[in-house]
């Protein structure tokens, strides 16, 4: 194997790993108006993400700078064919964590629903766009000889990309409810454990048919095995919430997002983008990859650099472990909630 395909898989796996927690991250900003009934619940929610929310997005910093090193091509042509999904993206995120940090500044109940909104909002969009986008490039864009984006934004708004947007809506929202269900107590958890079979069933219908259009069109033996491991791990999270071992359910959801993602790298390979105009123009693993030297340069950094990470992220989620509920709030004063939103 080639130190491109090597950074090719390495690549998926951040992907895989920012959409296995940011997904969970992002349900729980759209179960703020889905499952909380009121301020109280909605700060529980949002504690439950408070001390992890900002490090789960470092996945997405070093999978863009991970791309933006070992292919460049790739970098140019995704990020300026698809600039205005990815700005709209980044204007969200920039926006959800400037909530998250001001939203327990004031005290007033305006200046708090308004950042609460934004919080809604800004969880909802980009879990439509990565689906969009994802979709787009697995299925082909316009891309021509001089490997630049031949389109425009109408070219990607097509059936596939909107269903694709509607299935990791849907799955992170699910992965949302059932990381809900695993981390509160009280009336907020039954309510989660509820709304997660609900949501299960639609993320079910929408995934399949996705899955299914993605292995007719692209797909190999290898993509098949990742499909049914979804269906089967999505199958499983839905039975196990419904026994009420929300532990089982959040790995299994977990599992799904992990063989979604990864049947959508499979179906790529060995393109990186293909080309909706001619096969022979497709981006791929050899043609967009940066020089050897500068891919082994790499690879010992990231050698060096990606165990210190998880050590890290992974004693921040053993420290905050515990289950947290409406009583574990304080109440509010002169009417609002003045605690500092990511106490946990």
């Amino acid at each position: 194997m080639h130190l491109h395909d090597v950074w090719f898989v390495l690549i998926a796996v951040l992907w895989t790993g920012y959409f296995f927690l940011e997904g969970f991250d992002f349900g729980i900003g759209v179960l703020t108006k889905l499952l909380a009934r009121d301020r109280k619940e909605r700060r529980v929610l949002i504690n439950t993400i408070g001390p992890v929310w900002d490090g789960n997005e470092v996945w997405l910093l070093s999978a863009a700078g991970a791309t933006f090193a070992a292919f460049p091509d790739w970098y140019a042509t995704l990020f300026s064919g698809f600039y205005l999904p990815f700005l709209l993206i980044l204007v969200c995120l920039i926006l959800r964590g400037v909530a998250f940090e001001y939203r327990s500044k004031r005290p007033e109940e305006r200046w708090q629903r308004n950042w609460e909104h934004t919080i809604f909002w800004t969880s909802l969009i980009p879990s439509l766009m990565w689906g969009f986008v994802f979709a787009n490039i697995v299925q082909g864009v316009k891309i021509d000889a001089d490997m630049e984006y031949a389109g425009n934004l109408a070219d990607l708004l097509n059936p596939y990309a909107l269903l694709g947007a509607l299935v990791t809506l849907a799955l992170f929202t699910f992965h949302g409810t059932v990381f809900a269900a695993l981390k509160t107590v009280g009336d907020i958890r039954v309510r989660a454990r509820r709304l997660a079979l609900g949501l299960g069933a639609v993320t079910a219908v929408l995934g399949l048919g996705f899955l299914a259009w993605t292995q007719a069109d692209n797909g190999d033996g290898a993509s098949l095995v990742a499909a049914v491991v979804a269906v089967a791990a999505l199958v499983t999270a839905v039975g196990a919430v419904a026994a009420g071992r929300e532990g089982w359910s959040f790995t299994f959801s977990g599992v799904t997002v992990v063989a979604v993602v990864a049947m959508l790298f499979l179906t790529l390979f060995p393109n990186v983008m293909p080309s909706s105009l001619n096969e022979a123009w497709n981006l791929t693993v050899t043609n967009a990859a940066s020089t050897p030297y500068t891919l082994t340069i790499m690879t010992w950094c990231a050698g060096i650099a990606t165990p210190v990470v998880l050590l890290y992220q992974g004693w921040t989620y053993w420290v905050f472990r515990k289950r947290i509920g409406t009583q574990h709030i304080a109440d509010a004063q002169h009417g609002a909630d003045t605690r500092p939103v990511v106490d946990a």
